[in-house]
């Protein structure tokens, strides 16, 4: 999880954004429901990062959404 979560820093310092979310979600869709928490926190932490109202992270959130439920 650490090396997914260091890729994901890297590609958001990159501006690469729409990868980095995919990364994760990607990540916390593989885990048990019960594991994917930190998962789940990091993508917030990345959503204010990148902005709240831009459309790559309100894509991601409908994903997370879909992952998590």
């Amino acid at each position: 999880m650490a090396a997914q979560f260091d890729a994901a820093d890297l590609e958001i310092i990159n501006g690469r954004y729409e990868e980095a979310l995919d990364r994760l979600l990607g990540l916390a869709a593989e885990l048990p429901a019960d594991e994917r928490d930190p998962v789940r926190l990091r993508l917030l932490e990345l959503f204010e990062v990148i902005g709240r109202t831009d459309k790559v992270v309100l894509k991601a959130r409908r994903r997370l959404a879909t992952v998590l439920f």
